[in-house]
C-alpha cells in the first residue's frame, strides 16, 4: 500500500457569469481531455523521465479560481477547463465528482480538499467566501503573509492533515511570504487503495526492464494471474499498443496501464494518440480475458511549477499583476496569482497504491492468451468510470 498526493498551491485571487447547459456525458469527456491536455503539456517539458500529475487536483483550484475571476481572466479559466463553473448543469455533475473523491469505503480513500489562506488585510466579497467555503470541501483560513515562516508552517500544516501519512518535504512555500501575497490557495488530493485482486509477494521477482534510453536493468515485478479487461490497440501509424484495467477494491476505480507492443515504439508515438475519446473507446473496447499480469514495482514523485502549463493551457491574464481580474473575491485591484505548485506521489506495490495525487483506433484479434509484461515504458492513469474523472496520470521510464 502507498502514496499519492497532490498539492496545487496557487497565489491569486477570484467571481460569476453564466453559461450554457451542458449533459453529463459532455462533461465526462471534457474532464478527461482537460487530464490529457494537461499531462500532455507537463510531459513535454520532461521529456522521458518518470512523472505523476493528479489533474482531479489542479481542475479544483482552476473551478475555485473561476468563482472569483471575472472579465478575460474568467474567461481564459472557462477555455482552459472547457466548462462554466457558474452552470447548473456543470455544478451537478460536479457535486457527483467530488462526492466520489471525497468518499472512503471497501477499502478505498479518496480525500479531496481545498483551503483559501487570506491576509488579514485582504476584504473577501461575501458572496465569493460563501461559495468557496461550501465547493469541494474547502475552507476560509487567516493568515499573516508579512510573516513567510509562520505562513509556509501554517500551511504545511494544513496540508499534512489533509494528506494523512503523506510526505510534504520538499514543497516550495517560500514564497507564501512574498510582501505582494495577499491570497493563497491550496488544494490536496489523497488516495489509497487495495487491489481487487492482490498480487502475492511470494510471485514476485527481479526481470529485466528495457528504459526509455535502450539500457536493461533488472527491478522488482510483481506477477499474477488473473481476469482482467484487456485488449489490442493500432494507432493511424499502425502502432500496436495493449491496454489493461486493474479494478480496486468496489470497482469504483481502476488504473489503466497502457503498453507498447514492440520495444522499438517508443511511449511518446502512443501517448500522442492520447484523447478523452480514445480513453472512451478503450474502455468500452476491453475485453473480459484470463491472463497472466507482469507489473514492476514503482515510486514517483512529481513537483512542478504549473505557470508555464497554464500559460500552454491559454491561463495567462491570471498571472499578470496588470491585466489579472479577480475582483469577486475582493474589491481589491492588486490580486493575481503569484504561484502555481503542484506536487504529486505515487508508490504501486503488491497490496495496492497509496497515492498523495481523435485518431481511429482498431482492436485487434487475439490469436493466443495473452500476456501483459510492463517490461518496458508505460503510461498509467487511475480513472472514476462513471464520471470519467482522472484522479492522476503518469508514466513509468524507470521502475529503479
Amino acid at each position: 500500500m502507498l502514496p499519492f498526493f497532490f498539492s496545487a498551491y496557487i497565489l491569486s485571487a477570484c467571481w460569476l457569469t453564466k453559461g450554457n447547459c451542458i449533459s453529463y456525458d459532455e462533461l465526462k469527456e471534457l474532464k478527461t481531455e482537460f487530464a490529457i491536455n494537461l499531462y500532455q503539456h507537463v510531459s513535454e517539458a520532461e521529456n522521458r523521465t518518470n512523472l505523476v500529475v493528479s489533474p482531479a487536483s489542479v481542475a479544483v483550484s482552476l473551478e475555485l479560481l473561476q468563482l472569483g475571476a471575472q472579465g478575460n481572466t474568467f474567461t481564459e479559466l472557462q477555455d482552459a477547463l472547457g466548462y462554466n463553473i457558474h452552470d447548473q448543469s456543470v455544478q451537478d455533475f460536479l457535486h457527483t465528482v467530488y462526492e466520489g473523491e471525497t468518499d472512503s469505503s471497501q477499502g478505498t480513500v479518496v480525500q479531496l480538499a481545498c483551503s483559501f489562506f487570506v491576509d488579514a488585510g485582504v476584504q473577501l466579497s461575501p458572496i465569493f467566501t460563501a461559495r468557496a467555503v461550501r465547493w469541494a470541501n474547502s475552507s476560509l483560513q487567516q493568515s499573516n503573509f508579512t510573516d513567510p515562516n509562520r505562513t509556509a508552517a501554517q500551511i504545511q500544516e494544513w496540508i499534512t492533515g489533509n494528506l494523512g501519512d503523506g510526505d510534504v518535504r520538499g514543497m516550495p512555500l517560500e514564497s507564501a511570504g512574498s510582501p505582494l501575497s495577499q491570497v493563497a490557495l491550496v488544494s490536496t488530493m489523497y488516495f489509497k487503495s487495495t487491489w481487487q485482486k492482490k498480487f502475492s509477494f511470494t510471485d514476485t521477482q527481479m526481470l529485466p526492464f528495457t528504459t526509455a534510453e535502450g539500457s536493461t536493468l533488472k527491478v522488482p515485478t510483481m506477477h499474477h494471474t488473473a481476469e482482467v479487461n484487456y485488449g489490442q490497440f493500432q494507432t493511424a501509424a499502425l502502432e500496436g499498443f495493449s491496454v489493461v484495467e486493474l479494478p480496486y477494491l468496489g470497482e469504483k476505480l481502476s488504473m489503466f496501464l497502457v503498453l507498447p507492443s514492440h520495444k522499438r515504439t517508443a511511449l511518446s508515438q502512443i501517448e500522442s494518440h492520447l484523447s478523452a475519446k480514445t480513453i472512451t473507446l478503450w474502455a468500452n473496447g476491453l475485453k473480459r480475458t484470463k491472463m497472466d499480469i507482469f507489473l514492476p514495482r514503482f515510486s514517483i514523485q512529481s513537483l512542478f511549477d504549473l505557470k508555464t502549463v497554464f500559460s500552454a493551457l491559454g491561463i495567462r491574464d491570471a498571472f499578470d499583476p496588470i491585466t489579472a481580474n479577480f475582483k469577486g473575491i475582493s474589491g481589491q485591484d492588486s490580486l493575481y496569482i503569484s504561484e502555481a505548485i503542484h506536487k504529486a506521489e505515487i508508490e504501486i506495490t503488491e497490496d495496492g497504491t497509496k497515492a498523495s495525487g481523435a485518431t481511429a483506433m482498431v482492436l485487434l484479434k487475439r490469436s493466443r492468451t495473452p500476456i501483459f509484461k510492463a517490461d518496458r515504458p508505460f503510461t498509467f492513469f487511475l480513472r472514476q468510470a462513471n464520471t470519467g474523472s482522472v484522479f492522476f496520470i503518469g508514466r513509468v521510464t524507470n521502475p529503479s
